[in-house]
């Protein structure tokens, strides 16, 4: 009978959580809802409420490509990547046992489990055994009656609900970058490297981590590198002390897609004010071996544009030229009545290999990156564009533009079909080009 229960206890402990390749198990009633923290710290809460945190496991982009991603999988080694999304989708569920993959039945998927990156998950991180795939480390408490340590970014924070312990781990882009990095599971390769490309930048060598444009972020404010900073003034917590600077928590980044189809005004004009503050276009005014040149230039994002899943988010360059007398004479980028972007569009992303050179859609079949088209920060980008036989002069309007998923693809998936995916210019110039 002994024998029987330790084996039975190491059965049920044989649950990997998403910190580490170490055996570990939480249990779901260790965790707080995130509406018993709102009831004292209601303004980050009113923040994170529809934020993409909050809709990470409900983003109905996220379901169907997930669900997509498993479709027609027969090796193991890719079928286990594309189980692997709940890691950091439903990270409570995830370490709590439920779902651990994302075929599970999402039914059956508790409701504090639904409410993607939440306050107590985030709140009860100590560090991180690797800076990708959410190797976090975890302290948490025992629910709502021993709620334990909560860590964050003051030295001096008092509670009488749960104990507060000061944690620099909470104020670096480690924090951020450990689920913002993500490798495949088996083969290795970076799918997701927005830590990496911050960790390469301008912006990490001055000291400026991802929290000081992420969660400076407020409506009216865009808080990119192109643009002012401010400090956010006010309490973190009811009956707490007025602080500088209290780390706002909207989580948008650029996901206008997300926000526009919850009608969530607010988070979708925010998301479009740092689009349209990341980067600045310019074109020469003169050609150069008869070809028009365009400049781009990343002055407003810590991380390349784009960053994330970039072999799915579009950003192109749209180019029209008229001669004259106003007849157009060249174009690229130009979508369609229905949003559809030609086959010659030059598109700045990364593509991804099967390790023979073959191109894959599917991120779990990727073993290489066949290249990578995007604006690194605060360097600047030439394309160079062949408009064909021309003399004198022509005007040239040319623009980058965003979208968070191909209108064409949406178009062909049953949950999607009729979903206007949102385009925004991030940015657009005109002038005269003279060969």
């Amino acid at each position: 009978m002994k024998r029987f229960t330790i084996i039975t206890f190491l059965a049920v402990i044989t649950i990997y959580a998403c910190s580490s390749d170490k055996v570990v198990h939480y249990r779901l009633s260790q965790f707080i809802s995130p509406e018993t923290c709102g009831g004292c710290h209601d303004e980050i809460y009113s923040q994170w409420k529809g934020s993409m945190h909050n809709l990470a496991l409900s983003d109905i982009l996220y379901s169907e490509v997930a669900d997509a991603g498993l479709i027609g999988l027969s090796v193991k080694k890719e079928i286990e990547e594309a189980e692997h999304c709940q890691i950091c989708h439903t990270p409570v569920g995830y370490i709590t046992g439920y779902p651990l993959k994302t075929s599970d039945d999402k039914t059956k998927i508790a409701e504090i489990a639904k409410k993607g990156i939440q306050c107590d998950y985030c709140h009860s991180i100590t560090g991180a055994y690797a800076v990708y795939n959410a190797k976090f480390k975890y302290n948490p408490g025992n629910g709502e009656e021993n709620p334990g340590t909560k860590r964050g970014p003051f030295k001096d924070s008092k509670s009488d609900f749960h104990n507060i312990e000061f944690s620099e781990f909470h104020t670096k882009s480690e924090m951020c970058g450990t689920c913002h990095d993500v490798k495949h599971v088996n083969y290795g390769t970076s799918l997701e490297t927005t830590y990496q490309e911050w960790e390469n930048s301008p912006y990490r060598k001055q000291g400026i981590q991802c929290q000081d444009c992420h969660m400076y972020q407020k409506p009216g404010l865009p808080a990119t590198g192109s643009t002012v900073r401010k400090k956010n003034p006010g309490i973190a917590a009811s009956g707490g002390p007025g602080r500088d600077h209290i780390f706002t928590h909207y989580f948008i980044g650029g996901n206008m897609a997300i926000p526009s189809i919850e009608k969530n005004k607010t988070l979708t004009k925010m998301a479009e004010d740092r689009l349209k503050n990341a980067v600045v276009i310019k074109v020469d005014h003169k050609t150069e071996n008869d070809k028009i040149i365009v400049r781009i230039l990343n002055n407003g994002a810590g991380h390349n544009v784009p960053t994330g899943l970039t072999n799915v988010r579009q950003v192109w360059l749209k180019v029209i030229v008229k001669d004259i007398k106003g007849k157009i004479i060249y174009t690229t980028g130009v979508a369609d009545k229905k949003g559809y972007l030609p086959a010659d569009t030059r598109f700045f992303s990364t593509v991804f290999g099967d390790g023979k050179g073959k191109v894959v859609d599917n991120i779990a079949k990727a073993k290489e990156i066949l290249s990578d088209r995007r604006f690194k920060p605060m360097e600047e980008y030439i394309e160079k564009i062949d408009a064909g036989q021309f003399s004198g002069k022509v005007s040239v309007e040319a623009a980058v533009l965003y979208r968070g998923f191909p209108q064409d693809v949406a178009d062909s998936m049953k949950n999607l079909k009729g979903i206007n995916i949102p385009v925004v210019v991030m940015n657009e110039t005109k002038g005269i080009v003279e060969r």
